[in-house]
């Protein structure tokens, strides 16, 4: 069972690999998409590189809940209703989502995930003290 500093290091190296950005750059605070510069196609290379990594499988439903953010249900004039945010919070356990609460609009939330974020997804999947 890796510790919580192994993982963020191989987070960290999967991350420099898949975006080609420096070591430093790959800070806890940092967002995937404004930070580290991540687009859709990078995600699969990166969930490529984590599953390959730690031996785990990434369900991309658990980290882009995509099926939330395009239902009418739970959202509406391109915010995400209290609903949606109760739905997101259930998906995404592993994620800070108090600054997106305060405007829960549905472009930003691209730029939400940050590093911590993923390390948080990945020690729950390898069980990391």
């Amino acid at each position: 069972m890796p510790t919580k500093d192994e993982v963020f290091e191989k987070v960290r190296e999967a991350l420099v690999d898949a975006l080609g950005v420096d070591d430093d750059e790959v800070t806890p605070q940092a967002t995937m998409v404004g930070d580290l510069g991540a687009e859709s196609i990078d995600f699969l290379d990166i969930v490529f590189k984590l599953e390959k990594g730690f031996d785990i499988q990434i369900p991309r439903d658990e980290l882009f809940p995509d099926d939330i953010l395009t239902n009418a249900e739970f959202v509406q004039d391109g915010k995400v209703t209290p609903d949606g945010l109760v739905k997101l919070k259930d998906r995404m356990p592993f994620a800070d989502l108090s600054k997106f609460e305060q405007n829960p609009l549905v472009q930003d939330f691209g730029n939400l995930l940050t590093v911590q974020d993923l390390c948080n997804y990945v020690s729950t999947k390898v069980g990391a003290a």
